[in-house]
């Protein structure tokens, strides 16, 4: 036991560098960070070296997103990625409680739900007891936060079903807004739906989703509501096939079209569409009100001018003037005046090139002064 401890670093990093999609045994988890083998994690854990929650950890222990690990007493965060946003669809019908909990231990629409793996399932809004219709779950907080907090003003619409009619001054009153205990209701919409006999329906919109609310906002104009349906939630919509107890995942695209409308992102896995990236215009260019190249043009490798080989000479003497003798002496030594090729500032064949005809054509002169003095 005493080698691991001599083994662990004295400074446990606080941040692992692998991020993990799902929970993950914690050996296993360390072990991959590089906190050591998963042998020597599993005999920490039975040193009780290791915690998780101010607990110590167990051999098998699970660790997930909310889970505080401790390595000697410092904090180890391991990362995990956020999970894959889901969301279902439940036609709730009367006599069902949004809880998981019920002194009474009346049914649940939890009963209901599929398992999740890693998470839970979270509704968005509740609907009473006798209150049937749409329900959403999803296993996103920050979804559901959006979803269900007033000052996004997602609305949610309702079909009532009321024993009486209303009134012009009720339903201008209902536009108004209509004071409860705690605080006004106003409708957003509110349709006529018709009836028979004492019953009339109608369909309402509002913003807000406190308790009991449409049922208070009726009760408050001395109407009784004898059904309830919500019909939508933001831009979802009841399906006409769905019938009463039926649970429906939204697809892809139905997701992404209401993560959109409360104005977050898709993440954990599903991704929008990636915006055009700009392209880079060649150096030296300049923007246009056309459409930008595609590819930039590639430049020839070596190439700086062009030189016109007919017209060139084809070796440094070719087309250098007869030298004649000199009369005498004086000028024996004095180099002969050859006019210089030029195409350019830098002359045909370069600096180079010139300086070793001029000093080849001395070199001739020079020889053929030595010559002439010898003969004399």
């Amino acid at each position: 036991m005493q080698k691991f401890a001599e083994n662990l670093p004295t400074r446990v990093k606080k941040t692992t560098d692998e991020v993990f999609s799902e929970p993950q045994r914690l050996h296993k988890v360390l072990a991959s960070c590089g906190f050591g083998s998963r042998r020597a994690m599993e005999e920490l854990i039975l040193a009780g070296r290791i915690t998780v929650n101010r607990m110590p950890a167990e051999i098998g222990q699970k660790v997930g997103p909310g889970d505080e690990v401790r390595i000697n007493g410092e904090p180890v965060k391991i990362r995990f990625t956020e999970p894959q946003p889901r969301v279902l669809l439940y036609h709730k019908p009367a006599g069902e409680i949004v809880s998981r909990d019920d002194p009474e231990g009346r049914a649940s629409v939890f009963d209901r739900l599929p398992p999740i793996h890693g998470a839970k399932w979270i509704s968005i809004g509740r609907l009473d007891f006798n209150t049937e219709g749409l329900l959403l779950f999803t296993n996103s907080g920050e979804l559901a936060n959006r979803l269900m907090h007033p000052r996004y003003e997602v609305e949610r619409e309702y079909a009532v079903r009321i024993i009486g009619e209303l009134s012009e001054a009720q339903i201008q009153e209902m536009k108004n807004g209509v004071e409860l205990e705690d605080g006004p209701v106003r409708c957003e919409k509110l349709l006529d739906g018709g009836g028979e006999g004492v019953n009339h329906w109608y369909h309402i919109t509002i913003q807000e989703g406190r308790n009991r609310e449409v049922r208070r906002l009726f009760e408050a104009l001395g109407l009784m509501v004898s059904r309830l349906i919500r019909t939508r939630y933001g831009v979802v919509n009841m399906p006409s096939v769905a019938k009463r107890g039926d649970v429906i995942e939204l697809e892809q695209a139905e997701l992404a079209t209401l993560i959109k409308s409360v104005g977050l992102k898709m993440s954990g896995g599903a991704t929008e569409k990636a915006p055009e990236k700009t392209l880079r215009l060649p150096l030296g260019k300049k923007k246009t009100n056309g459409s930008m190249p595609t590819e930039a043009p590639k430049p020839k490798k070596g190439v700086r001018f062009k030189v016109d080989r007919k017209s060139a000479p084809q070796s440094p003497k070719a087309n250098l003037p007869p030298t004649e003798a000199p009369a005498d002496e004086s000028n024996a030594a004095a180099p002969s005046e050859t006019p210089r090729h030029r195409s350019g500032r830098r002359g045909l064949y370069g600096r180079k090139n010139q300086k070793q005809i001029k000093r080849e054509q001395e070199s001739e002169v020079r020889d053929q002064g030595s010559e002439r003095i010898g003969r004399r």
